[in-house]
């Protein structure tokens, strides 16, 4: 697995900032907030329009990140990497040479064609004096002095789902729940949760559950560093008696999370009403663990969710991430969603009475 080069949260400072706090700084803290953010590599000087970008990307709900060192073989060292996007923000003059841009894009377009690319140029909000194979390449044209384009078409490419706010903030509640039982020695942290175009696999551990409901269809996954992970359980275990685990009781492990959560989602927004799911249709799923990379035959975005687990009794741990994606490839209707009555709900209701 390749280490991500450095980055930055496109502008604040030059120190190394994560997603979450970038967000908490702007005034979107994740418990008032569920907010799904994206995102983007912005591939783009700027310069003295940094200002006025920042807060249209904020407005947007993206997150953008650069590169510390400028140049190409950095872009392409970030997308050769783990890093989850939704899209690239890329400017037509990028490194100061007119042309360079392009050479850039055909470059990424080639390594992540999953990706959106959105063109920044400085005359025409327009693909005019592109060759047509070039302006296949991007999702839209814009300038600074018209930005319109550019937030129709991140709507309909990255935001062209609503995902309903108690969908997510139950997501969240109970997948922290399954993972605080799991790992009762770490402390859970979740950073704001986003959408991925792209299709990249995250370590080496991978586990994948279908979830079938009567508003949606799709998969859950979970995928995390192998090694990571197992410190994590051995440390565990060592604390309880000293057992050794190996990889298989991590896949244990991890298969026990999965089970928990889709058991968690069944029981709160997963309806009885199963007679529309007669004639199920199914795509292939193609996984190419060489490219860390899985397909699931749709252009529909993941929404992420990134959990950060931290050992209380070894605070100089390295903290270790683990990742949650769900594709809703196959049905996807959240006009139907609705979250199942909980016991206390019927009692207050009155159609249940405490014994």
């Amino acid at each position: 697995m390749q280490t991500p080069s450095k980055k930055v949260i496109f502008g604040l400072s030059d120190a190394i900032t994560s997603p979450l706090l970038w967000t908490k700084r702007q005034g979107r803290s994740m418990n008032s907030n569920r907010q799904v953010v994206s995102k983007v590599l912005v591939v783009d000087e700027a310069g003295a329009h940094l200002g006025s970008m920042k807060a249209f990307y904020e407005e947007c709900g993206l997150i953008g990140i650069r590169p510390q060192q400028t140049g190409v073989a950095s872009v392409m060292s970030i997308l050769k990497s783990n890093v989850d996007l939704g899209g690239i923000m890329l400017y037509e003059s990028f490194g100061g040479q007119i042309g360079q841009g392009l050479a850039l894009a055909r470059e990424i377009h080639a390594s992540r064609p999953e990706l959106p690319i959105f063109l920044r140029r400085d005359a025409v909000a327009s693909m005019a004096g592109l060759s047509e194979k070039d302006a296949g390449m991007f999702r839209c044209a814009y300038t600074l002095a018209d930005l319109q384009p550019l937030r129709t078409n991140l709507d309909s490419s990255i935001f062209s789902r609503v995902y309903p706010n108690d969908l997510v903030r139950g997501i969240t509640e109970f997948t922290r729940t399954s993972l605080e039982s799991l790992f009762t020695h770490c402390d859970i942290d979740i950073e704001t949760p986003y959408l991925v175009k792209d299709r990249i696999i995250y370590g080496e551990v991978f586990t994948m559950i279908s979830i079938e409901s009567n508003w949606c269809r799709g998969y859950m996954m979970f995928q995390a560093g192998e090694d990571a992970v197992l410190d994590l359980v051995r440390h565990d275990a060592a604390s309880q008696g000293g057992e050794t685990w190996s990889f298989r009781e991590l896949n244990n492990v991890l298969g026990e999370l999965t089970n928990l959560v889709w058991g968690s989602f069944k029981n709160r927004y997963v309806g009885h009403d199963r007679s529309n799911q007669s004639l199920q249709t199914q795509v292939p799923i193609i996984i190419n663990h060489r490219s860390s990379y899985i397909s699931f035959g749709s252009e529909d975005p993941q929404l992420c969710f990134k959990y950060v687990l931290r050992e209380r009794n070894r605070p100089d741990a390295a903290p270790v991430p683990i990742y949650q994606r769900f594709v809703f490839n196959l049905n996807w209707s959240p006009e139907d969603f609705k979250e199942n009555p909980s016991v206390e709900s019927l009692v207050d209701s009155g159609e249940l009475e405490l014994f």
